[in-house]
């Protein structure tokens, strides 16, 4: 049985005039093949934590349940003090870009062609992430994407809270002035995470991707509006809603 693009409890409404949308990278627009588990191994060993003991599964449980949320974040809570989750974070960052690095990681399909067709259709599109910047250009390098939007925005550029605090889409809506207010503004992700921070920015549509981290039920539990299977299907929700 399909499963329908756009589901709800009841029809959801979809704003006629968004003007901002702000889009998650990896597991959204962006498919990166686990490589977040595997940079985290080299992250985890370079504090002591090895493959195959408790204290590993544990942790790596907890990073999987956190996709979306700020990595130093997530460090901090599975390492403690700051210097250590400094360490941790830097390690994982370093691991992640030279993963980035080798090729390995590719955009989702029709990714591309949705950030293209809501730009054609004078939409802003920017373009947020969990990581550190370092990471965040090491992945638009290897994609070719720098000139793809206007804006990228890593949890840094925001004052330093990443999802699930809504400071990057704020930062987003604030630096672009694309949008009169945030009832203007879409927020698309592939994590419970990226849609509580679209939730806490008043963002006028938000909506989860069924090509990541997390599903349906995550999502509806977090606020989502709509759940697409893919960020492909927004494009077409959009116009539908203008139309």
């Amino acid at each position: 049985m399909t499963t329908p693009a756009t589901t709800a409890a009841t029809t959801p409404v979809v704003p006629t005039d968004i003007r901002l949308v702000v889009l998650d990278m990896a597991g959204t627009t962006v498919a990166d093949g686990g490589l977040v588990e595997r940079a985290f191994d080299t992250a985890a060993r370079d504090l002591g934590v090895e493959p195959g003991t408790p204290d590993h599964a544990e942790k790596l449980d907890y990073v999987r349940a956190t996709m979306g949320e700020s990595k130093i974040s997530v460090f901090r809570h599975l390492f403690g003090d700051e210097d250590r989750a400094q360490r941790a974070n830097a390690a994982f960052e370093k691991a992640y870009g030279e993963l980035v690095d080798g090729g390995l990681i590719a955009p989702l399909p029709g990714a591309r062609e949705a950030v293209e067709e809501l730009t054609a259709d004078g939409r802003t599109v920017v373009l947020t992430t969990g990581f550190a910047r370092v990471t965040q250009d090491a992945i638009l390098d290897a994609l070719g994407w720098r000139e793809l939007v206007p804006l990228t925005l890593c949890p840094a550029d925001a004052g330093g809270r990443g999802r699930p605090y809504p400071d990057m889409v704020l930062e987003a809506f604030l630096r672009t002035k694309a949008a009169d207010g945030v009832h203007q503004v879409a927020v698309v992700g592939d994590t419970s995470y990226d849609v509580l921070s679209g939730v806490r920015a008043g963002a006028g549509l938000v909506a989860g991707v069924r090509t990541g981290a997390h599903g349906d039920d995550a999502f509806r539990e977090a606020g989502a509006g709509h759940v697409l299977d893919s960020v492909a299907g927004l494009p077409a929700l959009l116009r539908g809603a203008a139309g």
